[in-house]
């Protein structure tokens, strides 16, 4: 699977070789992992896989991260950040056209998790072991809940939605239900929801959760 992380480039033959900036070096490190992540689960993974990977030695790999759950935990950060990005101004703009601007909300954190697929898993395995990167995901949860319940009040305040259980409420059931269907989906556990259908399932349960009707209008 490609990530969207750079690898490090191959020496130019021939040539004095051009010195590695931290920044490159950190981006290779990162890299590494990524890739390692996608045969094998992190346990499986040592200092030393990831140091040669990137091209340094083992001291060096410790000047820029202090362990390799350091390096999963900076992997978790920068996928969420992407899912963000890719997300845009979605959940502002819900009152627009709700189904629209749901569907690609939803879409930006499918589509980043999937291509992200090792390091979601790898997030999801450690957090039974970590305390770190459970501290880590409980902070996003509680960013997408709090964008989720904002979003909600603000439809159930202009009238498009009707009234029912606390919006925060509803808003952790809606995005715990996303953090299990594609953890489910992406490890191939059964039962599962097919990977072309996962985007219009999700979003049509939002719909009838948030507005009891599949067919909102803006």
């Amino acid at each position: 699977m490609a990530t969207s992380l750079p690898t490090q480039a191959a020496p130019n033959r021939g040539r004095r070789a051009r010195r590695t900036s931290g920044d490159e070096r950190e981006q290779a490190i990162l890299a590494t992992a990524e890739r390692l992540l996608e045969d094998r689960p992190l346990h499986e993974i040592s200092v030393d896989d990831l140091a040669r990977g990137a091209g340094i030695s083992r001291p060096t790999f410790y000047f820029y991260f202090e362990s390799k759950d350091a390096v999963l935990l900076t992997l978790l950060d920068r996928m969420v950040e992407e899912a963000r990005a890719n997300r845009g101004e979605a959940l502002e703009r819900f009152a627009e056209d709700p189904p629209r601007w749901l569907r690609h909300a939803i879409t930006a954190i499918y589509d980043t998790f999937r291509s992200h697929r090792a390091v979601s898993l790898a997030g999801a395995d450690a957090r039974a072991t970590s305390a770190e990167v459970r501290e880590l995901w409980s902070r996003v949860m509680e960013g997408f809940v709090r964008e989720t319940t904002a979003a909600i009040e603000a439809e159930r305040a202009r009238g498009a939605a009707p009234a029912g259980v606390p919006a925060r409420d509803l808003a952790v059931a809606l995005n715990s239900m996303n953090e299990r269907v594609l953890q489910a989906t992406f490890a191939g556990h059964e039962p599962t929801i097919a990977e072309d259908e996962v985007v219009d399932v999700l979003l049509s349960v939002w719909l009838g959760a948030i507005y009891g009707t599949n067919q909102p209008r803006g």
